[in-house]
């Protein structure tokens, strides 16, 4: 079933990689398409091959850092295709550092246009969805935001997409505007420009590989489905699950430090969280768990 077939799509970051592959997969399926990039070259490149192909596409080179750019993205959208039904927010910044030698600018940009250009975008897709009465977001996070080595600005800025999708569900779900996120692992440039992420991303995952899951929150055939974040590698398809309160939730009047002390020594120690796409163990739990070398 054809369920973008006519409706009117904004993809950010598609002039390469994940989001080229997510324009053309919805302008193959019928979907009118705004390609956007800030890479105006590639930008205008995607654009081209894919009208030369037949598709409904035009190209934008908006920056959407900055809320007023980001605003253009969708105004163009409705002038071109006379409506927004769908935006898939995939423009996004990544590189390698340690903590302590990380450059605050560098965190900066990618903050600006990982998280506020997430946000700038869906603020004005919404105000055009809910006037129209509905529409589709999907927001590109990761599986990185459960935390992972050397990338922690990069990881914060994905846990604060799910975050966002997490809210924007819940304020537009009675507004006919469904707001998903999907943690895509496919062999793009951040990938291949790095030793750590090329050792578990192997070429032949490839970015189309994602791009029905892109198509299916978009179209009419996820229709009921929100809130959700939703990994896919290529060959594994699952759900991500929520961050929640977890028991055994422990009461009293007053908490002072030794009763903190107390509560982690004899209950909440036995109930620590291993940490990390690697699934670690806090040091203290570690340690407990070491095997004991008898003579």
């Amino acid at each position: 079933m054809n369920t973008v077939d006519g409706k009117a799509i904004v993809v950010t970051g598609a002039g390469r990689g994940l989001g080229a592959a997510f324009a053309a997969h919805l302008a193959k399926a019928g979907a009118a398409v705004v390609v956007n990039d800030v890479d105006a070259e590639q930008a205008l490149a995607v654009a081209a091959r894919l009208r030369a192909d037949g598709g409904a596409v035009v190209a934008s080179t908006h920056s959407v850092a900055d809320p007023e750019q980001a605003a253009a993205i969708v105004d163009l959208c409705v002038a071109e295709f006379g409506a927004v039904d769908g935006l898939v927010n995939n423009a996004g910044l990544n590189y390698e550092a340690l903590p302590w030698e990380d450059d605050p600018a560098r965190v900066r940009e990618l903050v600006e246009v990982n998280v506020l250009g997430v946000i700038y975008t869906g603020m004005a897709a919404i105000r055009r969805m809910r006037a129209a009465g509905g529409g589709s977001i999907v927001n590109v996070s990761s599986g990185a935001s459960l935390g992972q080595r050397t990338i922690g600005a990069y990881a914060a800025s994905k846990g604060a997409v799910s975050s966002l999708t997490y809210s924007w569900a819940l304020d537009l779900e009675d507004c006919g505007i469904r707001v998903n996120a999907i943690c895509p692992r496919a062999y793009t440039r951040m990938v291949w420009t790095s030793e750590r992420a090329s050792r578990q991303t192997p070429p032949e995952q490839t970015p189309d590989l994602v791009a029905p899951l892109v198509h299916f929150l978009l179209g009419d055939r996820s229709a009921g489905i929100t809130g959700q974040v939703i990994r896919c590698t290529g060959p594994d398809l699952h759900i991500v699950g929520q961050p929640y309160f977890k028991a055994p939730i422990l009461a009293r009047d007053h908490w002072d430090v030794d009763a903190v002390a107390t509560a982690f020594s004899e209950i909440l120690g036995g109930h620590l969280e291993p940490y990390g796409l690697e699934k670690r163990l806090p040091p203290r739990v570690r340690k407990w768990l070491t095997p004991v070398r008898t003579a």
